[in-house]
């Protein structure tokens, strides 16, 4: 079974997409009268990327079956149509259009990397479609045309750092800045060495290097890393390295002896899914920063783990923080579509504002009016079992703030 552009798909998500004869009743009632609402995947399936990206897809696909199992929504089945971007960004582009052109989707649940999303933005904004993008980002960007359900850096990057710098997180006063070489990382850093000069620390204990997609000889890099927290002064590494990559990073820190207890490493874009390609005792203690991880307390959590774990067969499966935005922006755009009645983008949009979420974090997630959830910022700890133990939590969400004051040019455009 292929997708509209050719793809090879699944069984299972073959039978998402296909007619009301495998629908529940009320749905097969419903389908004479009404087309199907079509939900667009736009996720990574191939490449650097999948390691990431792939569960999204399936983190949909279970969204939809879940809905349909329940009737639907507004009396109409809903249908997942799967591309694979296939972790070339100019390519997210032309499957953006494909969808919203040839498909003709009411929504599309994507993107992972920044360079992503900013090849397809003016494609939806173009076509008047509408994006969910669930994943951390550099903040500087709001659209009328996406909602952003992961973490701005004020929901992440800012509180990982001051944990580092604190004396719960080791007191560091040097931070190496290691990041893969696209806009999210660089952008990400620009914001974190200005909020560190405030802090006092000034470039000279500041080390930044980037490498690209996919990089895999991390010998120099982190050898250069140990010789720079060898001059005196407490360190951490800060990493928005992203996709494959980490893989053969963390075995690096392994394999030349770096330890939690003598270079803390808290990592932005690692979470459970990729640990789980990992010898993780190496990295028992190291950090990573999320709204929210698998190892949470709360019956929302449980609920979530139980109902991924039975829909993809597995009970080992993991949970991950990009996983639950994906699922609250789903749940979110469900209970806007029913509130205006109509999957039209102008009055969903509209029904977004406010939207509430008991989510897996614990927390009651809401939507704010510049396109952002306020969310929890929480601090794990790499368990020998890859999962991690929270050791610091904020009280409550965090509204977002996507014009970073740590950006000069900002002071003119924030807004809350």
């Amino acid at each position: 079974m292929r997708d509209i552009l050719g793809h090879r798909l699944t069984r299972r998500a073959a039978l998402l997409g296909m007619g009301a004869a495998l629908a529940s009743p009320a749905i097969r009632g419903a389908s004479a009268q009404a087309a199907p609402i079509k939900v667009g995947v736009l996720h990574s399936l191939s490449g650097t990327m999948a390691i990431s990206e792939t569960a999204l897809r399936d983190t949909v696909l279970m969204m939809v079956e879940g809905i349909n199992s329940r009737g639907g929504l507004l009396g109409r089945r809903v249908e997942a149509v799967v591309v694979d971007p296939a972790s070339n960004w100019p390519l997210f582009a032309e499957k953006a259009r494909e969808l919203l052109q040839v498909a003709k989707v009411d929504v599309t649940f994507g993107c992972w990397t920044s360079v992503s999303r900013k090849s397809v933005l003016p494609v939806f904004e173009e076509l008047n479609g509408l994006l969910f993008y669930p994943v951390q980002y550099e903040g500087e960007e709001q659209s009328k045309n996406v909602f952003y359900t992961g973490a701005a850096p004020n929901q992440q990057a800012i509180p990982a750092v001051e944990y580092l710098m604190s004396k719960d997180g080791g007191e560091a006063r040097r931070i190496a800045l290691l990041g893969t070489d696209y806009v999210y990382p660089r952008t990400t850093n620009r914001i974190l060495r200005a909020f560190l000069n405030s802090k006092g620390i000034t470039d000279a204990d500041i080390m930044e290097e980037y490498t690209p997609f996919g990089h895999s000889d991390w010998q120099g890099i982190v050898a250069r890393v140990k010789r720079f927290a060898g001059e005196g002064k407490r360190t951490a590494i800060v990493s928005t390295i992203n996709g494959d990559a980490n893989v053969p990073f963390y075995r690096e820190l392994g394999n030349q002896g770096i330890k939690a207890e003598d270079i803390p490493s808290v990592a932005f874009s690692v979470g459970e899914e990729e640990l789980a390609g990992i010898d993780t005792k190496p990295l028992v203690g190291h950090l990573a920063a999320w709204n929210y991880f698998m190892s949470v307390d709360s019956p929302a959590n449980k609920d979530f783990i139980a109902q991924w774990q039975a829909y993809i067969k597995n009970p080992r499966r993991v949970t991950n923080d990009p996983m639950e935005a994906t699922l609250v922006g789903f749940r979110m755009w469900a209970q806007a579509v029913t509130k205006a009645g109509t999957t039209a983008v102008d009055p969903v949009r509209d029904a977004m504002y406010g939207q509430k979420v008991d989510a897996p974090c614990g927390y009651t997630l809401e939507m704010h009016r510049n396109h952002h959830l306020s969310k929890p910022v929480m601090i794990g700890e790499v368990m020998e079992n890859g999962q991690f133990n929270i050791v610091w939590k904020t009280p409550g969400p965090i509204v977002a703030e996507n014009w970073s004051p740590f950006i000069p040019e900002n002071a003119s455009r924030r807004r809350g």
